[in-house]
């Protein structure tokens, strides 16, 4: 999924950036500049780190070894190998690459770092990484390898390797070729890394936060979408509107999330003629909890995404390094690169993309239920019995919420100690991140199966009223630009492409835009 581009060039300051800045350089390939200011700031202060470096006094990172090896004071001779020596050892990730976005994202973020003047680098290492960035090569990331304390060190090594001229990357057509070869052809000089700027390099929450800010931009969109298709299910299933409008919601319980769903879905009913319907000559009371409490839980998820990006934004305003050159000179170890902010959020909004999916299929179950459907045929079939309709789109849905009830599970409140118990508590923050990817993936096809199912569901309510029974104007323009790709109500059919499009129309926004033509913006 994606969002809209907010220029073609980034700028680096020692002010830091923002989440639209992280979406546009990671998935849209926008270019990186360093301004001026912050250029002569990392000068400034490297000077501070050159002056540490010749002192008779220990300095961590500078003069010392890493982690339980910090004790041991290293010669000036030996520290350009000391720095070769962390990036390739911390180097040890394993299995399968991660994706390029997750990579840029993560570059990217420890680009903003170290242009923050707070870190200790010389000009030439954020210079570099900002080189690699703009021509388009990707170093590969292996999926295990970070525990989320002492930042994403393995992630981040594998980054700094190329900077160094060695380790695996892809060039901009996606082919991993040799890095000495790509560094080459894109005119970028392999670094010789100088004392405390292996450190620099890796100590980071940067793979964890990019990803977070990823999620949080996706979330964003697919709630708006999560609130569209339950409202198509709504008109699907013969339900009220009632239950939306406003003065049950902000004035009763003031949660901003649900009130804004309810909003939502309303503005998607309204003018209805199905919903209509359902106000003269229905004995029922009260539709079922996942029509009547959708607003409450994509309500509850909204907020709970709110509340993410409240710590994804004061995270991306931090400048995370051990140790930390201060304003006033001094170099200080801390434990800022500890993951628990990060991975709590993470885990957070693993869960919501859990209960989101959850109520979506029950929704979509009950349209294939004809004993809890008002009048559809089991399954929407077009010939019950003969054909099986949605039947398997159905267990295909069930699947993949069981897959993120799993994933709901919290990575954060794991931890192995490490590096001989000097990191004797670690966040997991990575795998809360590497998970969540997957439960949002999960919840955007939840959503494109409740889309064509709902959809479905009207176009059957239409026919078997002989036209009477009509959408809303959000309804008919979101069937609309269904159906230029995706067949209505038939016979049974090939199923997994139509599933495969409705997804892709559903992560491009297509649905949420086509909806709003009728709605104006929905929130």
């Amino acid at each position: 999924m994606s969002a809209a581009v907010q220029s073609p060039e980034v700028t680096l300051s020692s002010t830091g950036v923002t989440p639209e800045d992280v979406i546009a350089v990671a998935r849209h390939g926008a270019q990186v500049v360093i301004s001026a200011e912050a250029l002569a700031g990392v000068e400034r202060v490297r000077a501070h780190i050159e002056k540490l470096a010749h002192s008779e006094t220990p300095a961590y990172g500078i003069s010392t070894g890493f982690g339980a090896l910090a004790n041991r004071h290293i010669p000036t001779d030996m520290r350009t190998q000391l720095q070769k020596s962390l990036i390739r050892s911390h180097s040890a990730g394993m299995g399968p690459a991660v994706e390029r976005e997750v990579v840029r994202a993560l570059m990217f973020l420890r680009a903003k770092t170290l242009a923050s003047g707070r870190t200790g680098v010389r000009p030439v290492v954020v210079q570099t990484m900002v080189d690699v960035l703009n021509a388009g090569i990707t170093p590969v990331v292996r999926e295990f390898g970070s525990l989320g304390c002492s930042g994403d060190l393995a992630p981040l090594s594998h980054c700094a390797l190329v900077l160094m001229g060695e380790g695996e990357a892809a060039g901009p057509d996606g082919e991993i070729r040799p890095v000495p070869e790509l560094l080459a052809e894109a005119g970028i000089t392999p670094i010789e890394l100088a004392e405390k700027e292996g450190l620099a390099l890796v100590n980071g929450t940067d793979g964890m936060l990019g990803m977070l800010l990823m999620a949080i931009a996706d979330l964003k969109m697919l709630l708006t979408t999560a609130d569209i298709t339950a409202a198509l299910s709504v008109e699907g299933l013969l339900g009220t509107d009632q239950v939306f409008v406003p003065e049950l919601h902000m004035e009763l319980r003031p949660h901003p999330g649900q009130a804004a769903s309810a909003e939502n879905m309303l503005a998607v009913l309204a003018n209805s003629p199905i919903v209509a319907s359902h106000r003269v000559g229905d004995s029922r009371v009260q539709d079922a909890y996942s029509l009547r409490c959708a607003p409450q839980v994509a309500g509850a998820a909204r907020d709970t995404v709110d509340h993410a990006l409240m710590v994804a934004t004061r995270e991306l305003a931090a400048t995370i390094d051990n140790p930390v050159v201060l304003p006033d000179g001094r170099v200080s170890s801390n434990g800022n690169f500890h993951g628990a902010p990060v991975a709590y959020v993470l885990d957070f909004l693993a869960i919501v993309c859990a209960d989101v999916a959850s109520i979506a299929e029950r929704r979509t179950d009950r349209m294939l239920d004809p004993a809890r459907s008002h009048g559809l045929p089991a399954f929407l079939a077009g010939d019950p019995g003969v054909d099986s309709g949605l039947m398997i789109a159905q267990y295909t849905q069930a699947g993949l919420v069981s897959d993120s009830k799993r994933l709901a599970v919290p990575a954060s409140v794991d931890s192995i100690p490490s590096s001989a118990m000097q990191e004797d508590h670690v966040s997991m923050g990575w795998h809360a991140a590497r998970k969540l990817r997957s439960s949002v993936e999960n919840l955007r096809r939840v959503l494109a199966i409740e889309l064509v199912t709902a959809t479905r569901a009207i176009d059957m309510r239409t026919s078997m009223s002989d036209g009477e029974l009509l959408p809303g104007p959000a309804g008919a323009a979101v069937l609309e630009v269904l159906r230029a790709t995706v067949q209505g109500p038939g016979s049974d059919r090939f199923l997994s492409p139509e599933l495969e499009e409705a997804d892709r129309l559903v992560g491009s926004g297509a649905i949420r835009a086509a909806a709003e033509k009728a709605t104006g913006p929905l929130n």
